[in-house]
């Protein structure tokens, strides 16, 4: 990972897909309260960033999975990138929906795909795992030999790497939270001081802000 890893970084903190607020959190969808925000949809409007990302992930694929067939992304973060990376690989593109649609063909899997066909899922992001590796489940159900998958960022949670483990799905990233914190105070983006805050969160983010910190 090395220098990509700080370059990715260093961009998603450039253009803001990832801010990171100790004094001031926000709070998930799933009720967490979290110093750091990260929406790498945001990445998709900076040419320079979507390209480097995009010829990242195609590296990873040529590297670990050249006998890859078939890039399915995870919806919705991760369809735009796999489309991206897709493409210059030369390769068939599906995307992976949470759920299976209420209505019309009920897919989960939108796309042309076969039994058998070996598969590289692309994510956007690595919290807890349960969403991605949904996606993977899927597509196993669906009788495609799942590769391994690439995301953009991850948290590094326990959870997540136990989960990804448990699966017997291997995950690479471009990023990670350890490489972002480090970035960050090189950068002057936070100070040391906060330093403290961001790794206690991510020990144990389900309970961090409920209690006085």
């Amino acid at each position: 990972m090395g220098n990509s890893a700080k370059e990715i970084a260093e961009y998603l903190l450039q253009i803001k897909a990832i801010k990171l607020q100790p004094s001031s959190p926000f709070t998930w969808a799933s009720g967490w309260k979290s110093p750091i925000y990260c929406d790498n949809r945001k990445t998709l409007s900076f040419p320079e960033v979507r390209t480097f990302i995009r010829d990242s992930f195609a590296d990873i694929v040529k590297k670990h999975y050249p006998e890859a067939g078939l890039v399915a992304g995870v919806a919705t973060g991760a369809i735009a990138h796999g489309v991206l990376v897709a493409e210059k690989l030369g390769l068939p593109f599906v995307y992976v929906r949470s759920e299976a649609k209420e209505h019309g063909l009920g897919n989960q899997i939108e796309g042309y795909y076969t039994k058998g066909q070996k598969v590289v899922v692309i994510e956007d992001l690595i919290s807890t795992g349960g969403s991605s590796l949904n996606a993977v489940k899927a597509l196993r159900e669906s009788g495609c030999i799942v590769l391994g998958m690439a995301a953009i960022f991850t948290y590094e949670f326990k959870k997540a790497g136990d989960g990804f483990a448990a699966a017997g799905c291997e995950l690479h990233t471009l990023s990670n939270y350890t490489t972002l914190i480090e970035t960050a105070v090189a950068t002057g983006y936070i100070g040391q001081s906060e330093v403290e805050t961001l790794s206690q969160w991510r020990l144990d983010p389900s309970v961090w802000g409920t209690v006085k910190q």
